[in-house]
C-alpha cells in the first residue's frame, strides 16, 4: 500500500499524483493540514518538518514499511518493485 501525504497547495505533490496516475500506480493521499496525526508522522520521519510528498509504502504480506521524502517517480517506482508492492 502506498499513502502519499501531502497539502492541497503543494506543487510537488501535484506533479507526483499526476505521474501515479500516469503510470496506474495506486496511492491514497492524506492532507496533513486536515489530520494531525498525519502531520506528526511526516514531522517524525522528517526531522520536525512538515516535508511534502512524503511517501510511506507498507509491503504486501508484511515487513519494514519504507518512507520517502519527494522522490521522484523513478525512486518511487524502484521503491515499490524492492518492496514487492504491486502498483
Amino acid at each position: 500500500m502506498l499513502t502519499m501525504y501531502s497539502t492541497t497547495w503543494c506543487g510537488y505533490c501535484y506533479r507526483l499524483k499526476t505521474q501515479l496516475d500516469r503510470e496506474g500506480i495506486a496511492y491514497e493521499v492524506v492532507d496533513i493540514e486536515q489530520d494531525p496525526a498525519a502531520a506528526e508522522f511526516v514531522m517524525g520521519v522528517n526531522g520536525g518538518n512538515q516535508t511534502v510528498p512524503t511517501i510511506r509504502i507498507v509491503p504486501d504480506g508484511g515487513g519494514a514499511e519504507i518512507v520517502l521524502t519527494n522522490p521522484s517517480i523513478i525512486q518511487l517506482k524502484s521503491a515499490l518493485a524492492g518492496a514487492g508492492v504491486s502498483g
